[in-house]
């Protein structure tokens, strides 16, 4: 059986994930990871400055605003990511068509128990119609333009009776989530700067320019968990069934339907492509300053091999990465801006002179290139709000 010690395995991340400078281009980062974690709309600018030269804001505005190469689509974990506009009947097939069923049933039911309608199903198909007839006849337009336009889109529920965060919330976000989730509508121009999320709702078939045909669910499951165990594997069953959100019968039938061989990752069973077992040679020494949600940083459910002993540090409660830095395929701290926005170290143990030199010479570059810009992670970490 092939064995996989922690040093190759961070070494294929080094590679695989575009942190040694080896990129070619937006779009063959985002196929190669199946996609960005867009959740924070800072996060994909932050994680192509990491990866690509010389990259600039305007360079990925261009690809989903004006090429349209790219769009972003709620999808794995019922998360929101930037995918390839040409993967999305892959992705759409494989994991977003099960978290729309998901978001469908529970939006209906929360229209029965609110009292806004006895038909729940009557009253979501004809909210969803509503708003596609407006998208089509009118183009893009923002969730608070469609809720003025459409009657359709009136009600209101409370998520949590009785509860401070509950309250009277509007049901029509929920509706766009549906359609958007099912791939009907996708999130086009957006209204705010690149820290800010204020999307213009596009129909799909308008906004793509070639309406791609769904994919049948076992192929786009298959090719999916390919290329993700081409890029983050050898990775342990748990790792595929968390990353795609599934079940764990998922998980093992796409592992036959690809192939995949067991492997050991030093004393713990995993898998790998079987045309990918050739050794990994080691890498130079290697520093990165990631954001908040990257998809490296999130890559896996078993992290210990590259993160240590930081999971409080790092992680937030629920799960969710702050922004780190990492030195020779570890995370080895943080990063966070002061009150004049530089960029400013939060290291979690003694890196030695060379790693700390580097990481203060990329902190001093992400400085420059935000010029002034401030970044608030989403989700910050204990380390990241300085605690």
């Amino acid at each position: 059986m092939r064995s996989f010690a922690a040093a190759e395995r961070r070494a294929r991340l080094a590679r695989r994930h575009f942190l040694t400078g080896q990129a070619e281009s937006i779009t063959r980062i985002t196929a190669n990871l199946v996609g960005l974690h867009a959740t924070d709309p800072s996060t994909p600018y932050l994680s192509l400055w990491a990866r690509l030269p010389d990259f600039v804001v305007a360079d990925l505005d261009t690809e989903l605003y004006e090429r349209r190469a790219l769009v972003k689509h709620l999808a794995m974990r019922r998360t929101l990511w930037m995918v390839r506009a040409e993967d999305l009947p892959l992705i759409q097939a494989a994991a977003s068509d099960r978290v729309a069923d998901n978001e469908r049933r529970r939006l209906i039911a929360d229209v029965e128990k609110a009292g806004v309608a006895r038909d729940g199903t009557r009253w979501l198909d004809r909210a969803c119609a509503a708003v596609l007839r407006h998208l089509t006849e009118h183009g893009p337009a923002s969730a608070k333009e469609l809720r003025a336009a459409l009657p359709e889109l009136a009600g209101i529920y409370d998520p949590a009776p009785g509860k401070r965060w509950g309250g009277d919330t509007p049901l029509a976000p929920r509706v766009l989530t549906v359609l958007s989730v099912r791939g009907d509508i996708v999130r086009g121009p957006n209204d705010g700067a690149w820290t800010v999320s204020r999307p213009r709702w596009a129909a799909t078939a308008h906004w793509l320019s070639a309406s791609a045909d769904r994919a049948a669910h076992e192929p786009a499951r298959a090719a999916l968990v390919r290329t993700w165990l081409h890029t983050f594997g050898p990775a342990s069953v748990t790792d595929i069934k968390w990353w795609f959100g599934n079940t764990l019968a998922w998980t093992r039938h796409a592992l036959r339907d690809i192939d995949a061989v067991e492997v050991d990752l030093e004393g713990a069973p995993g898998f790998a492509l079987p045309d990918d077992l050739e050794v990994e040679p080691p890498v130079e020494p290697w520093c990165a300053l990631l954001p908040g949600l990257d998809v490296t940083t999130m890559g896996w459910y078993d992290r210990d091999w590259y993160l240590g002993g930081h999971r409080a540090q790092v992680f937030d409660t629920t799960g969710n990465g702050g922004p780190t830095a990492w030195w020779d395929g570890r995370i080895v701290g943080g990063w966070g801006q002061n009150n004049d926005g530089r960029v400013k170290l939060r290291l979690l143990e003694d890196v030695g002179r060379e790693a700390k030199r580097a990481l203060t010479a990329r902190a001093d570059a992400l400085t420059e290139w935000l010029g002034g810009v401030r970044v608030n992670p989403r989700f910050p970490s204990p380390l990241s709000k300085g605690s």
